[in-house]
């Protein structure tokens, strides 16, 4: 892995899922992510020893293992190293069961119950101006992935945007993304278009976006969350459970589904029959022990 620079003291390394570096002038840096465990972390940490830099503070954008699994080995390797996040994310990240149990409502079957470690969180951050080792550092509200999804903007003008958007190229191998809230995640990929700022990473991409680069993926991002607003409604106009619609819609769009990826994809389906519930444009009815959903 490599330090990347995006503009002044803002960097990044290309990883699974990129990891954003601040820097500070006495070599001390915040790292924004983690990436997914103890390997991914010790080859960001090449990259840091190899530019002299010591990882002083943490930034998490939100609770998912692939961006705070690695929090504990720089913890553990770097005493005094700080961590910071949303007060709601930090609810996920010291009760790590909690996301196993919300995909499967219960004590979750082993294949998703994959982490059992806790990861201590030290400051929850406010949205607005944040100082941290003197510079301002400013947090930004971008739920809809997660519960309390947070982007981070560098005094450099570049902006940490995590997951809250899709790349391309995700959206191509994942065409079903994992959404928590439909309706937040639509007001935040319009609200990513007028962030003020001249250059965005996200956590899956393979390059930095410029300005217009982003309002560009932000517009593509909408229009995938468009159209399985509107398969969902052509599909429920005849009655179908959950699990039919979720079979419905991984034939037609040819999604091949392992276990684990069943429930985050019936997860992220609840999320899309939540926000057309709560819309008022479809109903239910119950029948036989099974629910079914269908078109106002």
């Amino acid at each position: 892995m490599e330090l990347i620079k995006i503009n002044g003291n803002s960097y990044y390394i290309p990883s699974g899922t990129n990891i954003g570096v601040y820097t500070f002038k006495n070599k001390n840096c915040i790292l924004i992510d983690t990436g997914i465990n103890n390997t991914s972390a010790k080859k960001v940490q090449e990259a840091l020893l190899n530019n002299n830099l010591h990882p002083k503070y943490i930034i998490n954008t939100h609770s998912h293992l692939d961006h705070c699994g690695g929090n504990n080995y720089f913890l553990n390797n770097y005493p005094g190293c700080s961590v910071y996040t949303s007060l709601k994310e930090k609810i996920f990240m010291e009760n790590p069961e909690l996301m196993p149990y919300a995909l499967f409502s219960s004590y979750a079957a082993k294949e998703i119950n994959k982490s059992t470690t806790s990861m201590n969180v030290d400051v929850i951050l406010d949205y607005g101006i944040n100082k941290i080792n003197e510079e301002k550092i400013e947090i930004i509200s971008l739920k809809g992935h997660s519960m309390e999804h947070i982007g981070i903007i560098t005094p450099d003008r570049v902006c940490y945007l995590g997951d809250s958007i899709f790349s391309e190229e995700i959206m191509k191998k994942y065409p079903f993304p994992y959404l928590y809230n439909i309706e937040e995640s639509l007001n935040t990929l319009e609200y990513i278009k007028n962030i003020d700022a001249d250059y965005f990473m996200v956590s899956h991409a393979k390059s930095i976006y410029s300005k217009e680069e982003i309002i560009y993926l932000a517009n593509i991002n909408i229009k995938n969350i468009e159209t399985y607003i509107n398969q969902c409604l052509e599909l429920l106009e005849q009655p179908l459970t959950r699990e039919e619609l979720l079979e419905s819609i991984s034939l037609l769009n040819e999604i091949n589904l392992n276990f684990n990826e069943y429930y985050l994809n019936l997860g992220s389906l609840s999320a899309f029959i939540a926000y057309l519930y709560n819309k008022l444009l479809i109903q239910y009815s119950t029948e036989d022990g099974k629910l079914y959903y269908y078109r106002k």
